[in-house]
């Protein structure tokens, strides 16, 4: 059954929904080339496995499908400015070559995210607008959240992410 629901009302539903913001990377012929996403989430334990879901007509989206590879950057409170360098600025412009750099894949890892996974491309899958990438987790790098926190996007604006009081 094909929903009735309205975009604007599936978009409001959606900004109530919060995400963690992440910079989803890959290398490309011209160089690094990325976007800030929220569409990610973990996929299998065994094997470690993510999905991340990339517009078909993204800069990043044709990128990883010829590289075979990308890297998700979980952002910590103190990245708003390279979200805002993201949204402002096109391919290798969004990246300030001191902050990136491959860990095993080749794709470019932020040194200071509060989380990067180095995937390998398993597979894709159609999302009509999306498409569904499945990736083979190749390494991980934990940062330290303990001052900042992670980024969330939450009704269409920042908030940061906290432990919750014992209960």
């Amino acid at each position: 059954m094909i929903s009735t629901v309205q975009v604007p009302d599936f978009q409001q539903a959606m900004a109530s929904f919060p995400g963690g913001i992440t910079a989803v990377t890959t290398h490309s012929t011209d160089g690094p080339i990325g976007i800030i996403a929220t569409a990610v989430c973990s996929l299998s334990a065994e094997p470690p496995s993510i999905l991340v879901c990339v517009h078909k007509h993204a800069s990043v989206h044709d990128a990883i499908l010829d590289a075979g590879c990308f890297a998700v950057n979980l952002l910590s409170t103190r990245h708003q400015a390279l979200v805002a360098r993201f949204s402002q600025q096109r391919g290798a412009a969004r990246f300030e070559p001191a902050l990136w750099a491959p860990l095993k894949t080749g794709a470019p890892t932020l040194s200071n995210a509060a989380l990067t996974l180095d995937c390998t491309l398993l597979d894709t899958h159609d999302g009509y607008s999306h498409t569904i990438i499945v990736g083979a987790v190749a390494a991980t790098k934990v940062g330290d959240t303990a001052n900042a926190g992670c980024l969330l996007w939450h009704d269409r604006t920042f908030a940061r992410s906290s432990p919750l009081a014992a209960y």
